[in-house]
């Protein structure tokens, strides 16, 4: 199995993990002579048999990612730095005053002006469109045990 589908597996376990301690928690206790459609026993037993495939599963991705764990960080930084960058506040010029507009124009100046914001998450953007590439290739093309 490639990372790609590991990864894919991995989502599907915590699904089903999720799932499981579900029925635990719903049908553990019934009222009496009611029937109880889901062991709540057998459902946390597969709670944890589950709960360790998704651990050995997620120890066999990470070690097969080592080598480009600096690209993984790198891309998750870089979306963070987009994600601020797009709140960045570059309003220049006469502003209403006070909190409803209803003072004194303001006049502001903006370090950054909104060009030169969009600029920076455009390429922090083909950055992370190229760390993406890569790692996509990297997770395609490495088999884990």
């Amino acid at each position: 199995m490639n990372i790609k589908q590991a990864l894919k597996r991995k989502n599907k376990l915590v699904g089903e993990i999720q799932e499981e301690f579900s029925k635990a928690s719903q049908y553990n206790v019934v009222d009496e002579g009611n029937p109880r459609p889901y062991s709540a026993t057998a459902a946390i037993g597969e709670w944890m048999r589950l709960t360790n495939d998704l651990i050995v599963l997620k120890t066999k991705i990470h070690k097969a990612n080592l080598p480009v764990y600096d690209k993984i960080f790198e891309l998750s930084e870089l979306k963070n730095q987009v994600k601020h960058l797009k709140h960045l506040n570059c309003v220049s010029g006469k502003v209403s005053g006070g909190r409803w507009g209803e003072g004194e124009p303001v006049i502001k100046h903006a370090e950054i002006n909104i060009i030169e914001k969009d600029q920076m998450v455009k390429n922090l953007e083909a950055r992370i469109e190229s760390l993406q590439d890569e790692l996509d290739q990297w997770n395609h093309n490495t088999i884990i045990d």
